[in-house]
């Protein structure tokens, strides 16, 4: 494998010319640039990450912590983010914590300020108290997709979406097209990691004077929505709507309903929360409520690099970022109440 000062040799240059060329740094005259890159190309040289960190006291690479790879909406947020590390010149590494806490803490001693010089975590099973450390050995640690912006969490910065404003963005919605017998279906559990999207449903069916506990907890995903559904259309045959806190157990509502012979949107209106690209693929395609996965990307991995370049100086350890509120998405799983015409207003 080639080396720089191979590369810079070949180009005629100094190896910090290459360097300052790579990394788009510095002032490079285009001919010396394009001598540099031919030399680079002809050689095949690849820079080494390691070494590169070790010349520059930190890794040139950033770390997001995902509980489960297997869930459609975390690679979609990992695209989001990998884009946004690139624009800095920087290397995304995915770490799947497979929904183990003592997994996701190996992974934080192994990668926190060695091969990663900042971690970025979404809903990934990990302790506050192991997070908190990693923070206290001076690494970057910043919490993605924060469900609560009004409850930011203890002595870490995060960027927050509204998912309460989720939860009530897709209930009134069925309030508008005239459904009052509504269930929801909570992915994980009702005081779990989405359980603010639960708190928006009963806020708005209590503000609108209807029942709010219709409900089923299971898993998030399509397994577990269609055990939730199935067990509400079940129990309440007259619902005419479903919220899930989710899009995966939304799809699996749209399973349990063929099951039992619910034409959706005709006889069961459905509508999940997050707007994974799934959304739009089912049939009939699904009415979600969007949150904005590349906006919270973005300000992710701007916050991160932020505590990185203020080092010790930085006061950002309570700062919290807020996305943009979620957007309601109609699609084909929605449509009026069976049998009305009604709408409220809420």
């Amino acid at each position: 494998m080639a080396t720089l000062d191979e590369v810079a040799r070949r180009a005629g240059v100094t190896a910090a010319t290459v360097s300052n060329v790579l990394r788009e740094r510095g002032r490079v005259g285009e001919a010396t640039r394009a001598r540099v890159l031919e030399a680079v190309e002809a050689l095949g040289y690849r820079p080494h990450l390691a070494a590169r960190a070790l010349a520059e006291g930190r890794a040139p690479t950033v770390a997001l912590m995902v509980s489960s790879i297997a869930n459609p909406f975390y690679p979609e947020f990992a695209l989001a983010v990998e884009r946004a590390v690139r624009r800095n010149g920087q290397f995304l590494i995915v770490c799947n914590t497979n929904e183990d806490p003592l997994q996701g803490r190996a992974y934080l001693d192994q990668i926190a300020g060695t091969i990663s010089e900042g971690i970025l975590v979404t809903n990934a099973n990990l302790h506050l108290p192991d997070l908190l450390d990693v923070a206290a050995r001076g690494v970057p640690v910043v919490l993605c997709l924060w469900e609560r912006p009004e409850a930011p969490p203890d002595g870490l910065p995060c960027v927050a979406i509204d998912f309460r404003e989720a939860g009530r963005i897709a209930t009134r919605h069925l309030l508008e097209l005239g459904h009052e017998r509504i269930g929801v279906i909570v992915g994980g559990s009702a005081s779990g990691v989405q359980a603010a999207r639960y708190d928006g449903f009963v806020d708005v069916m209590r503000e609108a004077g209807l029942d709010a506990s219709i409900v089923a907890a299971e898993p998030d995903s399509i397994d577990g929505g269609v055990r939730a559904a199935g067990r509400l259309l079940d129990a309440h045959p007259r619902l005419t709507a479903l919220v899930a806190t989710n899009d995966l157990p939304a799809i699996g509502a749209l399973h349990a309903a063929a099951d039992r012979g619910r034409r959706v949107p005709d006889d069961l209106s459905i509508v999940g929360i997050t707007d994974i690209h799934l959304a739009s693929d089912t049939r009939p395609t699904l009415t979600t409520v969007a949150i904005p996965t590349a906006e919270a990307a973005g300000l992710a991995v701007e916050l991160l690099n932020a505590l990185r370049d203020a080092g010790e100086r930085s006061s950002a350890a309570s700062r919290v970022r807020i996305a943009s509120l979620p957007k309601l998405m109609v699609r084909g799983t929605t449509g009026r109440a069976p049998g009305g015409s009604a709408t409220r207003s809420i």
